[in-house]
């Protein structure tokens, strides 16, 4: 379930709560008149079963109330309640199968931003992965997937081609692009720091290294590997499954292959290099491609749906 609070001009008052009232899906709606101070207006507060949310916040701000008021959305972890057990019931579809746009664009939007704190998180396991590479340290290097947050623009790219959101892929591809180009460059002048203090040589990184070499080997399965976390990685968005974002981001080798290229660039093996950077670009090639065609398949899914719920309804 979903808490919905909405602070509405009194003169919209009876519109928003017949709005709500005639949802399939909402209970336990309230009206406190006069409660909100800034903006000034009435407080209205209601649940609505996950599987409805999206209409109602698309009705919602159809009508401009995010403009002239406020909405706000809360997940509720626990409802004992009979009515909130009828209105999920009553709701069209499951909730784990809906999709909250409004909210998937929101996520997206702050975790595909170009900040200090992405960067920050992204060299820093870019570092940690050019340590993994030079000792052949597979800890290390599941250690960096976990600490990058690459999938964050990933998933604005695919919200954004589905949303058809122009600026949310822009802002996307310049986290994206840009975050990688400066971890990766300044991963090339920690390897040389590490390499001045010895803790980094050219026999390591240049040698056997069987628990890391596939970082530089790109094959058809590096894509299938990507393109199936890509879905995952989107599903695991649009149903708020963090744990199961975390399994992603430790199964594609984006991160690590960026700072494989960055070692190798330094000690001249321009082949790893190139190897390096073409993994990287077919990890991210592998899950934008999945994560659009999952969110376009249930965008239809979804629709569909609906459709033949309001059918239902009209030949009832």
């Amino acid at each position: 379930m979903l808490h919905l609070r909405l602070i509405v001009p009194a003169d919209r008052t009876d519109e928003v709560v017949a709005l709500l009232e005639k949802t399939v899906g909402t209970a336990h709606l309230v009206v406190l008149a006069g409660a909100a101070r800034s903006p000034a207006g009435d407080v209205i507060t209601c649940d609505v079963a996950r599987e409805a949310g999206d209409g109602v916040l698309r009705e919602l701000r159809e009508r401009g109330i995010d403009d002239c008021g406020s909405i706000a959305v809360e997940h509720i972890d626990l409802s004992l309640s009979k009515r909130a057990v009828k209105a999920e019931e009553d709701a069209p579809g499951e909730g784990a199968d809906a999709v909250l746009w409004e909210q998937l664009s929101d996520a997206t939007h702050e975790e595909s931003t170009l900040t200090i704190t992405y960067i920050a998180f992204l060299t820093l396991a870019t570092m940690i992965a050019a340590c993994g590479v030079v000792l052949d340290n597979a800890i290390l290097i599941v250690g960096a997937m976990a600490v990058g947050p690459e999938f964050g623009p990933l998933a604005g790219i695919c919200t954004a081609v589905v949303q058809r959101a122009p600026r949310l892929a822009w802002r996307s591809l310049v986290a994206l692009i840009g975050g990688f180009a400066v971890a990766m460059v300044l991963t090339v002048g920690f390897s040389y720091f590490m390499d001045a203090v010895g803790l980094f040589t050219s026999k390591q990184a240049e040698g056997a290294r069987p628990n890391t070499s596939f970082i530089w080997q790109p094959d058809l399965m590096s894509f299938v590997v990507a393109f199936l976390a890509g879905i995952a990685g989107t599903l695991s968005l649009t149903s708020s499954k963090s744990g199961a974002l975390v399994g992603v981001a430790i199964s594609v080798t984006t991160v690590p292959a960026a700072s494989n290229a960055a070692v190798a660039f330094i000690y001249g093996d321009y082949d790893q290099t190139w190897g390096s950077s073409s993994q990287l670009l077919v990890n991210l090639a592998g899950i934008v491609l999945a994560g659009t065609l999952t969110l376009v398949a249930q965008k239809s899914l979804w629709a569909r749906q609906r459709g033949r719920e309001r059918a239902a309804v009209r030949e009832g």
